[in-house]
């Protein structure tokens, strides 16, 4: 899989963002302690089992702190790579390198985990349903949150506000309740976007069909009221699940005929896969 750097977003405000934050009085480290003239080849590590995602966007914050230094990835994003696995290979001044490595794989290392957990998670649906994000990204890191998904094979959610209708609890308190807030909905929003309602029982999704809702968010139901709706639904609109599925739900979940199950975990809690960059030895150096 390999992505324009459109997908990312704005990449160059997000790398030089991320750089400032690291590089606002400099690298002192290397300034004191590695001559300036120094060249050196590198390479970009898995340290464990990963997805991979981000290869270009970590190219482009190296890039960004000089465009000289030579980036061949040996990878694709979303493949998997083992322990040890050689993602890419660099060749750069020293300096250059050190002052772009954190930021570089600060990005990198959360993309790849996201892909890594996002794959984990479709692995266990095993065809039978759609895995999704949700909105719950990284503040400004949105572009690459959903890209990674896309990279774990997932699927993305709407990605802002005005990318879908989606009522959810404190719609429905504010309209006065299911059916008000549809048929508000129904009236007002484009009629090129589906109205989605989120459900937390039978009684609720009864209502929500009624007032002709295109898709449903089953919310917090346990597999018992899941298989239910399924059945009530028949197949009259979109049925997602959500709400704290763990790993562990995805495959008794995915077949009870459902259509989708989001999952805010795949962005707001991935742990960071390990991935190093590591010097190779200078032997003399290089110029």
């Amino acid at each position: 899989m390999e992505a324009s750097m459109s997908e990312y977003g704005p990449i160059t405000a997000i790398i030089d963002a991320a750089l400032a934050e690291d590089l606002a009085s400099g690298d002192v480290t290397t300034r004191a302690s590695v001559p300036k003239d120094i060249h050196v080849r590198a390479r970009l590590l898995a340290k464990a089992p990963l997805v991979v995602s981000g290869l270009a966007v970590a190219r482009a914050v190296f890039a960004r702190v000089d465009p000289r230094i030579e980036f061949e990835a040996h990878a694709r994003d979303g493949d998997a790579a083992p322990p040890g696995g050689v993602l890419a290979s660099l060749r750069g001044g020293a300096h250059p390198l050190l002052a772009a490595e954190r930021t570089a794989l600060n990005l990198l290392q959360r993309m790849c985990g996201v892909a890594t957990l996002t794959r984990a998670y479709v692995d266990a649906a095993a065809g039978r349903c759609r895995i999704t994000d949700t909105r719950k990204t990284m503040p400004g890191l949105r572009a690459l949150d959903r890209y990674a998904v896309r990279c774990g094979g997932g699927h993305n959610h709407r990605n802002d506000l005005g990318a879908g209708v989606l009522i959810k609890e404190n719609h429905i308190r504010a309209a006065g309740g299911v059916s008000a807030a549809i048929l508000a909905a129904r009236q007002a929003a484009p009629h090129t976007l589906r109205i989605e309602c989120e459900v937390t029982d039978l009684s609720e999704l009864r209502d929500a069909l009624e007032a002709r809702a295109d898709a449903l968010l089953l919310d917090n139901m346990d597999d018992a009221a899941i298989a239910e709706a399924v059945a009530i639904t028949a197949k009259r609109a979109l049925l997602e699940v959500s709400g704290g599925v763990g790993l562990e739900r995805i495959a008794a979940l995915s077949s009870l005929g459902v259509d989708l199950i989001s999952v805010g975990r795949l962005t707001h809690s991935a742990p960071a896969a390990d991935v190093s960059l590591l010097f190779e030895p200078r032997e003399g150096g290089w110029a």
